[in-house]
């Protein structure tokens, strides 16, 4: 056995550190985290709020291998993220293992690389349990929330729904901007835009300094500067400088990955925890935008080299969001000298990103001449603007520009203004009046999302990721586009002497790839912001980030910090959860139906939103009928509800069989010879085809084909189905597994062959933990 183990966390940085050591080392993964909270049990102590600890299933063989090897083995060295999470991995590890502290050290690098390994070899240090506190009292504290909310949520909405710390807050983010979105009622107005000729016949084109609230006022001017003479009376020139941005943090670069290569957060951080674990990134999760002085030195050397002196500015950037650590280093290629490299697509594009921010953050600034030229309407007190951008030095620009919000690049400048001079009389060859409709607020992006919570100091930019798939995977929100309306507008145009109008469309409040609210997740929202304010405050959710950094800094007991919020929480749950209401959360009473005076309500059901006619206090038996993909629980009215119950409808014979288009508890169907198929939800159960609903019944007899591959007629209680993961037998509603070497003979097993199967069977397995990022693949 080799003298020194070292124990990361991943396959792939065991891998590529096991290149760096010499023979004398044995480089082995742990997969993650060996141990945790149990799965269906709260886990936690409430008289010490210590967590109850176990080791998955899945995570036993790995666990007996690293301790016979770590037994055999002089040193062992815990070399796991330096993050929280990575010094927690490492304290399991050391627990877990009954690693004796003498022979133990903790090692932590922020690249893989071989000066930072060895370099680390030679400075170890012991496990800073602080940070391990700080990881246990954030775990502890989601499990404490998650599994109290979560109950209730099943007792008041519907099954199977969860809630979080942070992931119920940035739902509400969600919620508050899409109501924004519907309240919205701005004002529209007539912007005025002239293209004019100079002495020298070249096109200038300019820009009102005033918007008018009215046709009739945009009218006016139109009439008024068909009289005026356009006179330049002023020229500024000024120079402008633009400085680069800061080198990615873990927020910047999930947000930037979206705007430029149309990553989602999770595709980011899976992309750059692969390019960290071979090499060519520092470690990923960091807040922090301060870069080492080798990379300073580094990217000096090559701006100089490659652009010349011009281009060289060195900058040591802070970082001012709120709960930064200032530790840690940006993330930033390990070799600057390096501007690409091979790998994936994925791998190449988002490499290429972080090294054009790197390089640009140390590059001179920008320096552009921007010239306004104020343009006087003889008879009016206003003025026409001409602006034009000039880039004198390119700078970083040579190599980054930053993208807005939206997914924009900066333009790099906005093009010269031909040769004007003060007094010079312009001609005017047209005058445009377009009316405009106010911009209502945007829905929230992925990356606009991050942006928000790093602002509000919501969790940790390297949870966000976890976060956003979270909300998306419980239908709390969808991700999804937003078609936009075509609407009418006005343009009033101005050649020679006349005003003309005319009427043209354009389409208003489209967007692509937002983050919008389910009536799952606005009901959810509304009834957590009634029951628990504290929970769903912004300001709560910060400040237990701070409480976090207390602990981990060691100026806070981290199971102090719980027991308080315990005390103060638990109480409340116990009330929520003993208050009776005869109106389950989120319901809307819409009226009556006509032919029969019953009630008809919106609410969640079992299944999703959904109309229902009667109560279960009613002689008939309540009918249910589910909302369309288009239509909401907040604005769904009486009229549009009871057009939702023309369904049962017949669509007429399908080979002598009728085909029938209902809808029940599960949502809509196609019933066909007794047999029920779902209707998708992207086709409406309303106007769905005969021809829609044999593709659906073909679709599902060709399953059902596939599905039954042996039957017996002296046993009709036995049959041979194939399932999910692969071939079983099915004996009065047990399922029994398959040996492997029988999958592909399934179809051609005999009756007795399989009643030995079932005779032998084992008792049922213990179902196998679910894996992690780092889990071992069987």
């Amino acid at each position: 056995m080799k003298d020194n183990l070292v124990i990361v966390e991943s396959p792939a940085k065991a891998k590529t550190i096991e290149k760096f050591l010499g023979e004398d080392y044995k480089v082995m993964s742990s997969y993650g985290h060996i141990r945790d909270l149990k799965k269906r049990s709260f886990s936690i102590d409430t008289d010490t709020f210590l967590p109850q600890y176990e080791i998955p299933g899945d995570k036993k063989k790995i666990v007996d291998e690293l301790k016979k090897l770590s037994k055999s083995a002089r040193r062992v060295w815990l070399a796991s993220d330096e993050d929280r999470e990575g010094e927690a991995i490492s304290w399991h590890l050391k627990e877990v293992l009954g690693l004796d502290p003498a022979t133990t050290k903790r090692i932590v690098f922020h690249e893989i690389t071989e000066t930072a390994i060895k370099e680390a070899i030679q400075h170890p240090r012991d496990i800073d349990q602080n940070l391990v506190d700080a990881q246990q009292a954030r775990r502890v504290l989601d499990r404490m929330v998650g599994f109290k909310l979560s109950p209730i949520l099943w007792r008041k909405v519907k099954p199977s729904l969860s809630a979080g710390r942070v992931q119920s807050v940035a739902v509400r983010l969600i919620v508050e901007r899409e109501r924004e979105v519907q309240a919205f009622q701005g004002a529209d107005s007539y912007r005025v835009t002239a293209e004019l000729l100079n002495a020298t016949g070249q096109t200038v084109k300019a820009e009102l300094d005033k918007k008018f609230d009215t046709e009739e006022e945009a009218k006016n001017f139109l009439e008024q500067c068909a009289q005026s003479t356009l006179t330049i009376d002023d020229i500024q020139t000024r120079p402008l400088t633009r400085t680069p941005a800061a080198p990615f943090t873990t927020s910047t670069l999930q947000q930037e990955a979206a705007h430029k290569l149309g990553f989602t957060v999770k595709q980011t951080m899976m992309v750059a925890q692969r390019l960290y674990e071979s090499g060519r990134i520092t470690y990923m999760r960091t807040d922090s935008t301060n870069l080492s002085s080798l990379c300073l030195g580094t990217s000096k050397a090559y701006v100089t080299e490659t652009m010349g002196t011009e281009y060289v500015k060195t900058r040591q950037y802070h970082t001012h969001s709120k709960g930064a650590q200032e530790a840690h280093e940006a993330i930033r290629p390990t070799y600057m000298n390096t501007p690409q490299i091979e790998g994936t697509p994925q791998e190449r594009h988002l490499y290429e990103l972080i090294w054009k921010r790197t390089i640009a953050s140390q590059m001179a600034d920008a320096q552009l001449l921007k010239t306004t030229a104020t343009i006087a309407v003889s008879g009016t007190d206003r003025h026409f603007l001409a602006t034009g951008e000039v880039v004198k030095f390119d700078g970083f620009l040579r190599v980054y520009r930053e993208s807005d919000d939206e997914g924009n690049e900066a333009r790099a400048s906005e093009g010269e203004l031909p040769q004007l001079s003060v007094g010079e009389e312009m001609q005017r060859q047209e005058v445009l009046a377009t009316q405009r409709f106010a911009q209502r607020p945007p829905r929230y992006n992925e990356a606009s999302l991050v942006k928000k919570l790093e602002e509000l100091g919501i969790g940790r930019p390297s949870t966000y990721a976890t976060t956003i798939t979270t909300i998306q995977q419980r239908e709390y929100v969808v991700k999804g586009d937003k078609p936009g309306e075509s609407v009418p507008y006005v343009q009033l145009s101005l050649k020679g002497k006349q005003v003309k109008r005319t009427q043209k469309k354009m389409t208003v409040g489209a967007e692509r790839g937002k983050l919008l609210p389910t009536d799952v997740g606005t009901v959810v929202t509304d009834f957590l912001m009634q029951s628990f304010p504290h929970i769903m405050d912004y300001n709560f959710t910060a400040d237990v980030e701070k409480n976090f950094d207390e602990i981990a800094e060691g100026h806070e007991v981290w199971t102090d910090m719980l027991r308080q919020f315990y005390s103060e929480f638990n109480p409340q749950v116990e009330t929520i959860m003993n208050v009776r209401s005869e109106h389950r959360v989120g319901e809307r009473i819409l009226g009556n139906e006509p032919k029969t005076g019953l009630v008809v309500s919106a609410k969640i059901g079992r299944f999703g939103p959904v109309v229902q006619i009667g109560t279960a206090d009613d002689e008939q038996k309540p009918r249910f009928a589910q909302l369309k993909a288009d239509q909401s629980l907040e604005t769904i009215t009486l009229e549009e509800a009871l057009e939702l119950f023309r369904l049962p409808r017949d669509l007429g014979l399908l080979d002598g069989h009728l085909v029938t288009i209902g809808t029940g508890r599960f949502g809509p169907y196609v019933q066909y010879m007794k047999k029920y198929i779902s209707i998708p939800k992207d086709i409406d159960p309303l106007t769905i085809t005969q021809d829609q609903a044999r593709q659906l019944i073909e679709k599902k007899q060709q399953e059902e084909e596939q599905r039954h591959l042996r039957q017996f007629a002296e046993e009709p209680e036995l049959e041979v189905l194939n399932g999910r993961y692969g071939p079983y037998i099915c004996y009065k509603g047990t399922n029994y597994r398959l040996p492997k070497n029988l999958h592909e003979t399934a179809k051609e097993l005999s009756l007795e062959q399989c009643m030995e199967i079932v005779n032998n069977a084992p008792s049922p397995d213990e179902k196998p933990a679910r894996r992690g990022r780092y889990s071992k693949k069987s």
